[in-house]
């Protein structure tokens, strides 16, 4: 079993900046991808960013390209998310999310961390 641990999360006034944490501590044998996913008030879960465990690529959403980065450890199986300009809308439940290969699903979730944004 995979456990994923969210941290960081807080209220923060629009323009402000926070770091969220992921640590996946367990069984850990393959990760291809850990990924952060958010869900806003009223709004389906959509995805934000994630890297490859390999080779360190980088994808974002693009309503948070230029603003949100993604970084990992991957000697302490962490993953952080680095958010900077937050607007209103970047209010949500934000996830950490395992990936174990290509092409798949992702197979754990963090129990999430919430952030706050306001105007």
């Amino acid at each position: 079993q995979v456990q994923l641990v969210e941290s960081g999360g807080g209220l923060v006034q629009a323009g402000g900046s926070l770091r969220l944490s992921c640590a996946a501590s367990g069984s850990i044998f393959v990760i291809d991808t850990l990924g952060w996913f958010r869900q806003g008030p009223g709004k389906e879960r959509e995805f934000v960013a994630a890297v490859s465990w390999g080779g360190g690529n980088t994808y974002y959403a693009d309503s948070v390209k230029g603003r949100f980065t993604i970084s990992r450890d991957n000697a302490k199986n962490t993953v952080w998310l680095q958010m900077n300009s937050l607007e209103p809308e970047d209010t949500a439940v934000y996830y950490c999310a395992l990936r174990r290969r290509v092409g798949s699903s992702y197979d754990y979730w963090g129990q999430g961390t919430q952030v706050t944004v306001s105007s």
